[in-house]
């Protein structure tokens, strides 16, 4: 079996360099991939674009013996006209897709105004609960400082990851079963020693992260904020594309 290593390196060349070639010579608008490992997503302006990529790519993978996945390729209509459009034809809703362990939505904000929304993968979550519960079962006879420790290193690592804007609600509910979970771990302990649950929060709060939302809005992600009297502030920046083009 191929190393993810070797097998990053080789969609490098057999993907990421002929997709950017692909957009040069061939799209009429604007094109965008973006590629974790063999996970990858390609958004364009022009849906015939899309369909001549899809087309051109089914061929390029088949020089190199490779091949989609038909459980997880597919062509959908979204952005920010998407739902617009999608109404004018009366078929609903646009469609969802995940990727990096995000079910990626159109939504508008409260003041009507696009956005995309991130929200934790529902499936994913429940795995990891499940991995909870039954480390926490291993752990039962543990001092509660030590359960706690290890509780509080895994849902910040969980939250590094998934505390991204638009996806407060999932931090809620992760931390309010990740505390549930404990809770039930404890009454295990001995039937004479029923955890309250006023007592579980105030041991959640001593131990466990707050839901909150750690990574920036794009906004602000993206925002400037050098001074204009920095050196070279007048220079544009490099554009770098993934096989190092103009």
């Amino acid at each position: 079996m191929i190393s993810p290593l070797l097998a990053n390196i080789y969609l490098h060349y057999v993907l990421d360099l002929w997709a950017e070639r692909w957009r040069r010579r061939k799209a009429t608008g604007d094109m965008i991939i973006v590629r974790y490992a063999d996970d990858f997503i390609v958004g364009f302006q022009h849906e015939a674009n899309a369909r001549r990529f899809w087309d051109d790519m089914r061929k390029r993978f088949e020089e190199f013996s490779l091949s989609l996945n038909p459980e997880k390729t597919r062509l959908i209509e979204f952005g920010r006209f998407a739902a617009d459009r999608r109404a004018q034809r009366g078929v609903g809703k646009p469609e969802t897709f995940n990727f990096l362990g995000f079910t990626f939505i159109c939504e508008r904000n409260s003041c009507g105004q696009f956005l995309v929304k991130r929200i934790t993968r529902r499936d994913r979550m429940r795995v990891t609960l499940r991995e909870i519960k039954e480390e926490l079962r291993r752990r039962m006879h543990q001092p509660i400082p030590e359960q706690g420790a290890w509780i509080r290193q895994v849902v910040t690592g969980f939250f590094a990851y998934h505390a991204v804007p638009t996806n407060g609600a999932a931090l809620k509910a992760f931390y309010y079963y990740v505390e549930r979970i404990w809770l039930r771990t404890l009454r295990r302990r001995s039937q004479q020693d029923r955890f309250s649950w006023q007592r579980m929060h105030r041991l959640a709060a001593d131990w466990i992260p707050p839901p909150r939302i750690l990574h920036p809005y794009p906004d602000q992600r993206f925002a400037v904020t050098h001074p204009r009297w920095e050196p070279c502030a007048g220079i544009p920046p490099a554009r770098i594309w993934a096989g190092g083009g103009p």
